[in-house]
């Protein structure tokens, strides 16, 4: 290896280095954040009023204002999850996989992608502050919890799964779930989230469709399973629309590029030569 050879490798190192600490602390700031989110969760579940009563009457509050829109499709739909038990099973594996993987690989795509992701995770952190905010402020059963023939799919087939008889999550930490937090519905936000990202990044039509089609699907199964009302999923997509809203204003008028967290240096711009007639 000559001199200059070596010289050039020496210079490449510290390039690479000085690039490598901001993207560990960039993605140890993401990690925490969604520490900071599962925390929040927890929270309500310690803080949340768990009188039944209340949140009883705030469902059937929903029932019968879905009674009067002639929307309340929960029953029939729930009494198919049942009688069909291919549906009953994938439906659990959905419920309880799909939410956590497919937001998770989307924000993952966006990360390594760049453009949009700030945007997004501001997005679908707002929105799930305002979830949280409900699950504490306004407690409220979903339909397997009320009595009236509704039937609790996951639970049912929580000997073939990993998750609880009480909630998606697994087995041994059926306890942090908060059973009454049913409305808004974050599965259909998150679901929502995910389609909209896929919009505005531009992927190919096909890919937009998916993500339409997932975000039906995931609405499909979370009122099938009994885990939610129907407005219980039309207020979570109104949370996340509200949240990029605010996002996308707040980004507009604000100091703070959307594009990243960190301004990028100013990319250096080549003279052209002034127009007739002035000088410099």
């Amino acid at each position: 290896m000559t001199q200059s050879t070596r010289a050039a490798a020496t210079a490449v190192e510290p390039s690479r280095s000085s690039r490598m600490v901001p993207a560990v602390r960039r993605a140890g700031f993401e990690i925490a954040l969604l520490g900071v989110l599962y925390v929040g969760y927890c929270i309500t579940r310690t803080f949340a009023s768990e009188a039944f009563a209340p949140a009883r009457g705030r469902a059937l509050d929903i029932l019968t204002f879905e009674k009067s829109w002639r929307i309340d499709i929960e029953k029939w739909l729930n009494d198919q999850f049942l009688a069909h038990d291919w549906i009953g099973v994938a439906s659990s594996f959905w419920y309880a996989t799909t939410h956590y993987l497919v937001t998770l690989g989307v924000l993952i795509w966006l990360y390594h992608r760049g453009a949009l992701y700030v945007t997004a995770r501001r997005a679908i952190v707002l929105a799930s502050m305002i979830g949280l905010t409900f699950y504490l402020l306004m407690p409220t059963a979903p339909p397997r919890l009320v009595q009236g023939g509704y039937h609790d799919i996951l639970s049912m087939h929580s000997d073939i799964g990993w998750w609880s008889q009480n909630g998606s999550s697994p087995k041994s930490l059926g306890d942090i779930t908060n059973d009454l937090a049913a409305f808004p519905s974050l599965h259909a936000g998150w679901s929502l989230w995910v389609a909209i990202v896929l919009i505005m990044a531009g992927v190919p039509k096909i890919v937009q469709g998916l993500g339409l089609a997932y975000a039906f699907m995931m609405t499909v199964v979370i009122v099938g399973t009994g885990n939610h009302w129907i407005v219980d999923a039309v207020v979570g997509w109104m949370v996340v629309l509200v949240a990029f809203g605010a996002v996308l204003a707040w980004e507009r008028g604000g100091p703070t590029p959307a594009a990243n967290d960190e301004p990028r240096p100013a990319t250096p711009h080549t003279l052209t030569p002034a127009p007739p007639g002035r000088r410099s």
